[in-house]
């Protein structure tokens, strides 16, 4: 018969030693842990005594939380579990006991980027809470700005990147997961309101592509330059919001209009190209959004800058024939482009012309860029691009009556292109 292994009874004591000081521990993990959500302060100073503050609590996972799926327990340091259920008196103790506020997680997260990654949603639609369920999610909210505040006064770095791969700042977590009134005081205690990510963007940058009025509105305040580019793509806020409110969904819910007005307002050039040469009004064209382009047009964009491929505004707006069928829009875009030029570099007509339903019109536009314009219609389109749209109602108190409509009263289609 083969060897036999007999253990001890040594053995078996040293094992019931070690499940014992394992089930101690457990006992203090989930003791620190209930104290610390019940904001029971004399229970965790005593349990500090015998307990690392910035040493991690292994806890059981709650049935309401994504980890379940991954274990049954999950590791959380004592100052990242008060900063994620925003429990204030709590996360005072542990400062005041030697917490360090950036001591990071597996994933490379501050206690702060905690804090934002949690920060409780509630609606903004009641100014004053009425119901039980509004009270609870006001002291909710209001427990987060308590800890935000506990923690930038204690030393909290505002400005240090997660350790991932997109390397946001705290701003750039407060646009992503959090609401505006976060900015002005993180902006008050010293974050760079012109920080940058991994992918060269802003907070403003991010707020304007989520087309977020509130946000872009507060970033302004607090210094953020409205012109900044994407290093990458050379794109500006205005752009990026301008692409979102011209896509699919922006046109579905009618959104971004305010946000670009805000953004153009506060000194956005409206005529700034990308590393491709595009502008806003390029991109605006291509979703053939009218408001958006009317707004653009409104503070002056030029609607005959090319790109680096040749292609104007208005070759954009062919691309599609969906666009094309808006002949009031397409008639006011050939009122402010001149010359007018169908090809890109390669000599390539727009896409959407060359549909068969728009034989006759691609034939007359071909015509018109054949035929050059009187030096009369020259000046008009001069004093268009001049002045714009905003300054039209100035120039009609200073100009004849029949001078100003013959500059500014939009003709319909078929008389712009016989």
């Amino acid at each position: 018969m083969g060897n036999i292994t007999k253990r001890g009874s040594r053995d078996l004591v040293a094992d019931s030693t070690i499940l014992l000081e394992d089930s101690l521990v457990a006992a203090l993990h989930s003791r620190l842990y209930e104290a610390i959500i019940k904001e029971d302060c004399n229970t965790i100073k005593t349990l500090l005594r015998d307990y690392p503050v910035n040493q991690p609590l292994t806890i059981p996972a709650k049935p309401t939380s994504y980890r379940r799926l991954l274990s049954q327990t999950y590791t959380i340091l004592p100052i990242h579990l008060a900063a994620e259920y925003c429990k204030p008196q709590s996360l005072l103790c542990l400062l005041q006991h030697g917490a360090d506020p950036e001591v990071r997680d597996d994933q490379g997260f501050t206690t702060l980027h905690q804090m934002l990654l949690n920060w409780p949603i509630t609606s903004a639609s009641w100014a004053k809470p009425n119901t039980e369920i509004q009270k609870i999610l006001a002291d909710i909210q209001n427990n987060a700005v308590m800890c935000l505040r506990i923690l930038c006064e204690h030393g909290a770095q505002v400005n240090a990147p997660v350790g991932d791969r997109k390397k946001h700042s705290p701003l750039h977590l407060a646009i992503t997961y959090g609401t505006y009134p976060i900015l002005s005081l993180l902006a008050q205690n010293g974050a760079q309101v012109n920080a940058i990510n991994k992918a060269s963007m802003t907070p403003l940058h991010m707020a304007a592509e989520k087309l977020d009025k509130n946000m872009v509105e507060t970033l302004i305040a607090c210094g953020a330059n409205v012109n900044c580019t994407v290093s990458s793509t050379g794109s500006t806020a205005l752009k990026l919001a301008v692409c979102t409110a011209s896509s699919k969904a922006g046109q579905l819910l009618a959104a971004g209009v305010d946000c670009i007005r805000l953004l153009l307002n506060h000194g956005a050039q409206v005529n700034a190209q990308d590393h491709e040469g595009h502008t806003a009004l390029h991109k605006a064209c291509f979703g053939g959004r009218e408001v958006i382009i009317n707004l653009l047009l409104e503070f002056e964009a030029n609607a005959n800058i090319l790109t680096r491929n040749g292609e104007s505004p208005i070759y954009m707006y062919l691309q599609r024939g969906s666009n094309i069928r808006n002949e009031m829009l397409l008639a006011r875009l050939l009122y402010h482009t001149y010359p007018l030029k169908l090809t890109n570099k390669q000599g390539i007509l727009p896409a959407g012309i060359m549909q068969p339903e728009f034989q006759f019109l691609r034939e007359t536009l071909i015509n018109l860029t054949k035929n050059p314009l009187s030096l009369e219609d020259i000046c008009k389109r001069n004093i268009r691009n001049v002045f714009g749209e905003r300054y039209k109602f100035y120039l009609k108190q200073h100009l004849p009556g029949k001078l100003w409509n013959s500059i500014y009263i939009f003709y319909d289609f078929d008389y712009l292109l016989k």
